[in-house]
């Protein structure tokens, strides 16, 4: 019985510290790398949501002037206390944000209010502008970033 241990004990396999140690720093470059790709892609995603808002309040306005039409412009409280909007999303509810009857498409005055990281402006901004912004780098003329 005495050999059946100590046969049994020096066949006993783990991790040596160095190979713990090993496995520990490999995963802390695995995690210092995905971090700020993760904090990237949740910015990102935050731009996105701001530039889908601005779509949403020019689909409203669209229904607000069809049922209103020669009322020119709306803001975008209207639109809410109306309930052609159920919320502003990004957008202040009671700021200045206003949108303009255009015959080729609606144009969106505003700017986003967000908690954390940038604010999309909108200037005279169409869905086809909001389309084609980037959410990095806010390309667009009508689309653009503030500080």
């Amino acid at each position: 019985m005495k050999k059946l241990l100590q046969k049994r004990l020096r066949n006993e396999k783990g991790l040596t510290l160095v190979e713990l140690l090993a496995v520990i720093v490999i995963l802390g470059i695995i995690a210092a790398i995905a971090v700020p790709a993760i904090g990237g892609i949740i910015e990102s995603s935050r731009i996105k949501a701001q530039f889908s808002d601005g779509q949403n309040v020019l689909s409203a306005a669209n229904l607000y002037f069809i049922e209103n039409p020669g009322a020119d412009p709306v803001t975008i409280e209207e639109l809410v206390d109306g309930d052609y909007l159920d919320n502003a999303g990004s957008f202040d509810a009671d700021n200045d944000g206003t949108v303009t009857y255009k015959k080729g498409g609606n144009e969106l005055d505003a700017t986003t209010k967000t908690e954390k990281g940038k604010k999309v402006n909108f200037t005279a901004a169409t869905i086809s502008n909001i389309n084609e912004a980037d959410a990095k780098e806010g390309n667009s003329p009508s689309v653009t970033f503030v500080d």
